[in-house]
């Protein structure tokens, strides 16, 4: 990547955002709630809880901070400090791309030149990691309200595919992150993929505890993120706090299923949130709006200004 390349690259990426970022909230897309009425009928509104839930937002990204640090530490050691800016960076490409797959190209910016394409595939290990996690808890959230709660929603047959169709894809998922080399033999099906073979099958070299802990920090990462958005939703629908812990794994389970964009992530949002949640509907739409701003539009735009401002090495050590 040559200088010139990288610096339209860094406007392109923030023009894009800022301009998909307009779009989303201004309503032009359709279905954006109206933020002044919403909030003038919650009085008084539960300002504490939304600082809190801001908090929150820097401890999620900081966790997934540190897994990405932990990931790339074998290809190139880095600072905690540099591992959060290439992934509040990440988010940024992210907001721009269909489900947000490219937060990996953000994020390996920050790596050196020649450990790029290998810090790819170890980041994608880490999304992988993540997303066991939301299979796992969102198949056993389905399976509480299912027998346990008997859930009005969940009395299908239809439900009872859902659950055991997402445990049997969360095992498979969980067997490939802890065989990465099998992993990345996977990934070489893709025949675009097929030239990195040695950076692919270089997962397999991927440490066993290291794997452990990234888990764990996924399945941390996942707890705040939930708790989160549990706890707008009681403050903002009224929502019990059991029945909000039960229902929010549910709702980020369906919206990883479904295919999205920028423009549509959210309107996918506030309707899963508004089917599985007993509530006011305006409210769960406005809860599910503030934890997506808070989530990926305060490190989107926070993103996109660190990768103008951020030193990006454009060729590799010694040339």
């Amino acid at each position: 990547m040559t200088r010139r390349t990288l610096l339209f690259f860094r406007w392109g990426v923030f023009a894009a955002a800022c301009a998909l970022l307009y779009l989303r909230l201004s309503g032009h897309q359709g279905n954006v709630p109206r933020w002044e009425g919403f909030i003038t009928a919650l009085s008084p509104f539960p300002y504490g809880i939304v600082v809190v839930v801001l908090g929150m937002m820097v401890l999620n990204w900081s966790l997934e901070a540190r897994k990405w640090q932990l990931l790339v530490r074998p290809l190139q050691p880095l600072g905690f400090v540099r591992a959060f800016a290439g992934t509040i960076a990440g988010t940024a490409i992210g907001l721009i791309t269909p489900n947000r797959v490219g937060e990996f190209a953000g994020r390996v910016l920050f790596l050196e030149p020649e450990h790029r394409v290998q810090g790819s595939f170890a980041t994608v290990l880490g999304s992988l990691a993540q997303f066991v996690v939301t299979l796992l808890m969102g198949g056993v959230a389905v399976l509480v309200g299912r027998y346990v709660h008997q859930s009005h929603h969940l009395l299908t047959h239809a439900w009872d595919v859902l659950v055991w169709s997402t445990l049997l894809m969360a095992g498979a998922a969980v067997l490939l992150f802890f065989s990465p080399g099998v992993f990345g033999r996977i990934l070489l099906v893709i025949p675009w993929l097929r030239r990195f073979e040695r950076q692919a099958l270089a997962l397999e070299r991927s440490d066993g505890s290291m794997l452990w802990r990234v888990f764990g920090w996924s399945a941390v990462r996942y707890a705040v993120f939930t708790l989160q958005f549990a706890l707008l939703l009681h403050a903002l629908a009224g929502v019990p706090l059991a029945d909000a812990m039960t229902a929010v794994p549910v709702i980020f389970l369906v919206t990883t299923l479904v295919p999205t964009t920028a423009l549509t992530e959210l309107g996918v949002r506030s309707s899963v949130a508004a089917t599985f949640v007993n509530g006011d509907a305006s409210a769960v739409v406005l809860a599910t709006a503030l934890v997506w701003m808070i989530n990926i539009v305060v490190p989107a735009l926070a993103g996109s200004v660190v990768l103008l401002v951020a030193r990006i090495r454009t060729t590799p050590e010694g040339t």
